[in-house]
């Protein structure tokens, strides 16, 4: 029920292998998209996926810091220069609309398509349409900081064949009309009615995207009932405890623990400080999770692509490999 793929998953800084944050969602409704933050270059990571910058719905971002909202400026101007129309939603920070305000008067971009901006602190709520629900939810970091839930709702129908053959009526070209939606008169002088051979089925997933937060129990609402958190994960324990005090980043070590606490199916950590991006690093990373967490766990590398399906099952496919 959803896609996500991973466009940046270094914090701070980009290094040569991993961009700043940025997340693309795709769910079962179509081919419209959303995006969680997008740090500088962003626009550049989109054009080695298959995601279009006009199906794009909207950019969620979760707070101000550049390494997670750089990439707008950019991003909005190429939209627009290849002929982007249709209104954007961008849920964020009011310091964001100002600074974006400014960047268009001061560089002279006018975009060919209007921005909707929906203040991520006005409402938990922060959009709702058929079949998608996204509310934001506080967390603790230096700036003021927000996750995201998207939680998808799907109805769809079977052909009640077992029905079918209880009446007498053997598979062939009667259930192809049915499952078409039409009525179906039979030889005997009976209608079937296609409404009467319907099995409804609704499927609903939620996932919850943290943005940079240190307590990771601030999601414990928003996870109820989710199978999947996508968190940060700078550091480890030991290096958080060097880093000193104060409202900052999450340990592997924390997030796997909150999330074992909550029963949580699936674990993706993300935003990892630079100096794990090499691969003694990054087993020093799994190695605290797995330690804390027993439930399906990802370390996210970018371009990687997870699918989630109906079932609460999480699934890597193959990632494209940075040049």
């Amino acid at each position: 029920m959803f896609k996500l793929t991973f466009l940046g998953t270094s914090s701070g800084v980009p290094t040569r292998y991993r961009n700043v944050t940025s997340l693309a969602i795709q769910t079962t409704l179509g081919r419209e998209w959303w995006m969680v933050d997008c740090g500088e270059a962003t626009q550049h990571r989109l054009q080695r996926i298959p995601l279009s910058v006009h199906d794009l719905a909207g950019i969620c971002i979760t707070h101000v810091h550049g390494d997670h909202s750089y990439g707008l400026p950019g991003l909005l101007a190429s939209a627009s220069m290849t002929g982007r129309k249709r209104p954007l939603i961008i849920i964020a920070p009011l310091a964001i609309r100002a600074w974006l305000d400014a960047t268009l008067l001061h560089t002279e971009l006018f975009l060919t398509y209007p921005l909707i901006h929906v203040d991520v602190n006005s409402a938990e709520v922060v959009h709702q349409e058929t079949g998608l629900t996204i509310t934001r939810h506080a967390l603790s970091h230096r700036a003021a900081s927000v996750g995201f839930r998207f939680a998808v709702e799907t109805n769809k129908w079977k052909l009640d064949k077992e029905g079918l053959l209880a009446q007498g009526v053997p598979s062939g070209p009667a259930w192809g009309q049915l499952q078409a939606g039409k009525d179906v008169a039979l030889d005997d002088g009976r209608v079937l009615r296609s409404s009467d051979f319907r099995l409804n089925r609704t499927e609903r997933a939620a996932i919850v995207v943290g943005g940079d937060n240190d307590t990771p129990a601030l999601l414990e609402q928003a996870c109820a009932g989710a199978q999947l958190l996508v968190h940060e994960a700078t550091y480890t324990e030991a290096m958080l405890q060097k880093a000193g005090p104060g409202p900052t980043h999450s340990s592997v070590q924390r997030v796997a623990q909150f999330a074992q606490s909550c029963h949580l199916p699936n674990l993706i950590l993300t935003h990892f400080s630079a100096r794990y991006h090499h691969r003694e690093g990054m087993a020093e990373l799994e190695a605290e999770a797995r330690l804390h967490y027993s439930g399906t766990l990802f370390l996210a590398h970018d371009f990687d692509t997870y699918e989630l399906d109906a079932a609460g099952g999480l699934s890597k496919t193959d990632a494209l490999k940075p040049d």
